[in-house]
């Protein structure tokens, strides 16, 4: 039996979730015919078969998350002569991996990994049912927590009924933004644009909001260049970018996508638009090439078009600047010394600390109201 493992996925990609097979055991494949889809963290992506054959075993079934070089099928037949090597024992998939440190009893009480109190028998019995140490309020003293403590949160779980398991996009969500919180030194800073140079009666309308966000972004990142970057925090090494490739943060109910806008700096707001069209269709249709999703330069989100005012948007390595647009509102401002109504678009830039002055981010912003308060 020749076994065919999850291959390589790019982007330092270390697992995927399997969606559907296309072939069960017994079918005959040819070399480069659809063997399955799987979804990572990026999108779906269909995968050949290597080589032709009859398949002998599906090695995981719909919805498992398969490790990079975990086998995936097993083939018979002449184009699978070639044996590969053979599985020995059962093959793991899951959805998580809990890592447990060490317990220790020391004058502060009973601690284990990750900050978390409690004894071997308490780890035990949450072990038993099925509780994550985490979610557990502690009672005890020096807050360690008790099997009382355990048994409660037990109970309520049970009451909820199953849990969710947060899958593919979502997943992925939650991956990078815990890595985000546990690396970046993120400060915020936020301000108005006055929009009553737009001309318009009461409205915005008329403008491409997210557009003109765009190009105002544009003029941050030349006003201050270095909020258009990429740190290295395990090295300590920035780059600061030429080109702008502009991350667009897309809400849909799978969860967070960020499409990218390339090298928007010496684009026409035509063909941003039709450019910003297209992959927003693709994402809906879940057909987007994962290099459309890598590599932004910096990040755009335009929450305002649901809901909010103002925020404080997470900074997802290696980039180290996003600013977020909250909701366009009438408000009362003082113009020529008396009270006047305008419309007012709130702004949000959160920044990585590490390497961007406050002075920087300021600036930046500062350029950003002023593109927006022009006319045109």
């Amino acid at each position: 039996m020749r076994i065919f493992k999850l291959p390589d996925l790019g982007e330092g990609l270390q697992e995927a979730e399997i969606v559907t097979w296309h072939v069960k055991p017994g079918d005959a494949i040819q070399a480069d015919q659809p063997l399955l889809s799987v979804e990572t963290a990026k999108a779906i992506v269909e995968i050949p078969s290597p080589f032709g054959g009859q398949v002998a075993k599906l090695f995981a079934q719909p919805g498992d998350i398969v490790h990079l070089g975990a086998p995936l099928v097993g083939f018979e037949g002449a184009g699978a002569s070639d044996d590969a090597g053979t599985v020995v024992g059962a093959v793991k998939v899951g959805t998580h991996v809990v890592h447990e440190g060490d317990t220790r009893v020391g004058a502060a009480g009973v601690q284990g990994g990750h900050g978390i109190k409690a004894t071997p028998a308490v780890r035990a019995l949450a072990r038993k049912l099925s509780v994550d140490l985490a979610m557990v309020t502690p009672s005890g003293r020096d807050g360690v927590i008790t099997a009382t403590d355990v048994q409660r949160v037990a109970t309520t779980l049970a009451e909820l009924g199953p849990a969710e398991i947060v899958r593919g996009v979502r997943r992925a969500m939650a991956q990078n933004m815990a890595r985000a919180q546990s690396e970046v030194a993120a400060a915020t800073v936020m301000d108005d644009a006055d929009l009553h140079a737009w001309q318009t009666v009461g409205t915005a309308r008329g403008h491409d909001i997210t557009i003109r966000l765009v190009r105002a972004l544009v003029a941050g990142v030349r006003a201050e260049p270095a909020l258009n970057a990429w740190y290295e925090g395990h090295t300590g090494r920035r780059h600061v970018l030429e080109r702008i490739d502009v991350g667009i943060a897309a809400d849909l109910p799978e969860g967070l996508f960020v499409p990218v806008l390339r090298n928007v700096g010496k684009r026409d707001a035509a063909d941003l638009r039709t450019g910003l069209d297209r992959m927003r269709a693709d994402i809906q249709a879940r057909t987007i090439a994962p290099e459309e999703m890598r590599g932004n330069t910096i990040t755009l989100s335009n929450f305002g078009m649901i809901a909010g005012r103002y925020a404080a948007p997470i900074v997802v390595p290696p980039t180290v600047a996003i600013l977020g647009a909250g909701r366009i509102r009438d408000e009362v401002v003082a113009a020529g010394g008396v009270p006047a109504v305008h419309r007012v678009m709130p702004l949000s830039l959160t920044f990585d600390h590490r390497v961007v002055t406050g002075g920087e981010a300021a600036r930046f912003l500062r350029a950003v109201i002023a593109d927006l308060e022009r006319p045109d």
